[in-house]
C-alpha cells in the first residue's frame, strides 16, 4: 500500500470484540497520540520545577490524563474542521474522516465531550485555574489556529504555536495554583521553538500543502528565505532557554543541558541553512529538512528533562 492510498477498512462481519477495539483504535487516531505524547514531555517535568521536588503522585497523575483528555479535544475537533484538505494530502488521507471509518458528526461530539470531561476533571480533580488555561488552550488551537490562521496566512504556525505553549502554564498551575515568570519563560522557549520545529515538517511535505491550499512558509517562500528564518528563530530559542538560569535559578544541570542541546539545535539549523543555499540542493531530498525536525524533538525532550532533574539534583551555580 502507498503512502497516498486510503487504508482498506477490515471486514465488519468479525467478532464484535474485533469491530470493537477498530472503532477504538480509530476514536484514538482522531486525537492524535504522538502530538500527545510531545505535549506532556513539556507538562510533567514542570511540575518538579514548581514542586521544587516530587509532586504529589496523583497530582501528577490527575494533570497528565487531563492534559491528554485537553490535547484530544483540541486534535479531534482539529480533524473535524481540516477533513476537507486532510483527504488532499498523501500524509493526512488515512486519518478516519477521510477514511469514512468515523463520520464528522461522531467526530464533533467525541470532540465536545472530551472538551467538557477534560474540563470537568482538571477543575475537580486539579485545580480551576489549569481547568481554564486547559480551554484556552483548545480554543486557541481549534479557532485561533484552525479556523482564523491556517489557511490565511504564512505565519499561522508561528501564532498558532501558542497552543503549543499551554502545556507549561498548565504543569505550573497545577502544583502552584498560580502563574509566575518561570512558566512565561517556558511558554516563551516552546513559542520560539514552534516554528523551527515544524518549518522542517513543512518544507519536506510543501507539494501536499500547496495541493491542500495551505499557505504554510516554504509553500511561499524560497527555500533558503525560510531556512534564514529558522536559524532566527533557533538562536531565539536557543537564548531563551538560558534566561531560565536566573528566572528560576537553575543549576548545573540545567545549564549544560541547555548549552550543549541548544548548541546542536543552532548546528543543525545552520547546516540546513548551508545545504538550502547550495545550488546543488535542488530538491528536498537533499536538502534533508526532517533532520532538523527530528532532532527538534530530542531538544524539546532533553531540556524538559533537565528541567525535571535539575531542581531533584540542584547543583547550585
Amino acid at each position: 500500500m502507498t503512502a497516498s492510498q486510503p487504508r482498506t477498512a477490515p471486514d465488519r462481519t468479525g467478532a464484535p470484540s474485533s469491530r470493537f477495539s477498530y472503532t477504538v483504535k480509530n476514536y484514538m487516531a482522531l486525537t492524535k497520540p504522538r502530538i500527545i505524547e510531545l505535549l506532556l514531555v513539556t507538562t510533567f517535568p514542570v511540575m518538579f520545577l514548581a514542586q521544587r521536588g516530587l509532586p504529589d503522585f496523583w497530582l501528577v497523575v490527575s494533570t497528565l490524563v487531563g492534559g491528554s483528555l485537553s490535547a484530544g479535544a483540541a486534535n479531534t475537533l482539529n480533524c473535524y474542521l481540516d477533513r476537507d484538505i486532510d483527504r488532499l494530502m498523501a500524509r493526512t488521507q488515512n486519518r478516519p474522516l477521510v477514511t469514512g471509518e468515523i463520520s464528522p458528526s461522531a467526530a464533533m461530539r467525541f470532540g465536545i465531550v472530551l472538551t467538557v470531561v477534560s474540563t470537568l476533571w482538571l477543575g475537580f480533580f486539579v485545580n480551576w485555574l489549569s481547568a481554564v488555561l486547559s480551554v484556552s488552550a483548545i480554543l486557541l488551537y481549534v479557532v485561533f489556529y484552525t479556523l482564523v490562521l491556517k489557511r490565511r496566512t504564512s505565519q499561522n504556525i508561528v501564532w498558532g504555536g501558542v497552543a503549543g505553549c499551554m502545556p507549561v502554564l498548565i504543569g505550573w498551575a497545577a502544583v502552584t495554583e498560580s502563574i509566575s515568570w518561570t512558566p512565561v519563560v517556558l511558554f516563551l522557549w516552546i513559542f520560539f521553538w514552534t516554528p523551527p520545529h515544524y518549518w522542517p515538517l513543512s518544507m519536506r511535505f510543501k507539494d501536499q500543502y500547496a495541493a491542500a491550499g495551505i499557505p504554510m512558509l516554504p509553500v511561499l517562500k524560497q527555500d533558503t528565505s525560510v531556512a534564514r528564518q529558522i536559524v532566527a528563530y533557533a538562536w531565539a530559542t536557543a537564548l531563551i532557554s538560558l534566561v531560565l538560569v536566573p528566572v528560576a535559578g537553575m543549576g548545573w544541570i540545567y545549564l549544560v543541558t541547555a548549552i550543549l542541546s541548544g548548541g546542536l539545535f543552532l548546528l543543525e539549523a545552520y547546516r540546513l541553512l548551508g545545504r538550502a543555499q547550495d545550488p546543488a540542493n535542488a530538491t528536498t531530498a537533499s536538502l534533508k529538512p526532517m533532520r532538523l525536525f527530528h532532532y527538534s524533538i530530542t531538544y524539546v525532550t532533553l531540556l524538559f528533562m533537565a528541567v525535571a532533574i535539575d531542581p531533584l539534583l540542584h547543583l547550585p551555580l
